[in-house]
């Protein structure tokens, strides 16, 4: 089941404990605070799961590439748990045979750290991360290229976090 209708499910209930709380209020007084504390539960699971969405983020021009040739990169963002998880879709729109790529960047306390991510076409990030704010994960940056090699037409770096 999906989150959303699990959280829809979660919602229905709690409205149907409300309205029996209100028609026996005499013997509801331990449902009242059940129903208060599966209401928070569902809050707390809404705001965990949010996605944050960013990009997207371009390639550089090269070889007489027009704007409609570029390979580009979006995503989003959770925090589950204290850990920041990123996920997105890498697209490589000229069919040249040339890979696309992704570039993360990130910082922490054990200092700047890069992952580059290609393909041919499509791309998909899934789960990629975990990173901790107590380990001083403070900054998270992408960039997406385009050719023969990693650093070629690249794009600028932009914030994702």
């Amino acid at each position: 089941m999906s989150t959303t209708r699990t959280l829809l499910a979660g919602a229905a209930l709690a409205a149907s404990l409300l309205a029996g709380v209100a028609a026996a209020p005499a013997a509801s007084a331990s449902t009242g605070t059940a129903t208060a504390a599966s209401a928070t539960v569902a809050t707390q699971q809404a705001q965990t799961s949010s996605k944050h969405f960013f990009g997207p983020y371009y390639s550089g021009f090269g070889r007489g590439e027009d704007f409609g040739h570029r390979s580009y990169f979006k995503g989003y963002w959770t925090k589950d748990n204290g850990r920041y998880w990123f996920y997105g879709d890498l697209f490589d729109r000229d069919r040249d045979r040339s890979y696309s790529y992704v570039w993360f960047k990130w910082h922490d306390r054990f200092g700047s750290h890069t992952k580059v991510f290609k393909t041919f076409g499509h791309g998909d990030i899934d789960h990629f991360g975990g990173f901790k704010k107590s380990n001083g994960f403070d900054d998270f940056k992408i960039r997406v290229c385009e050719g023969t090699d990693k650093f070629d037409d690249c794009g600028r770096w932009g914030d994702a976090f």
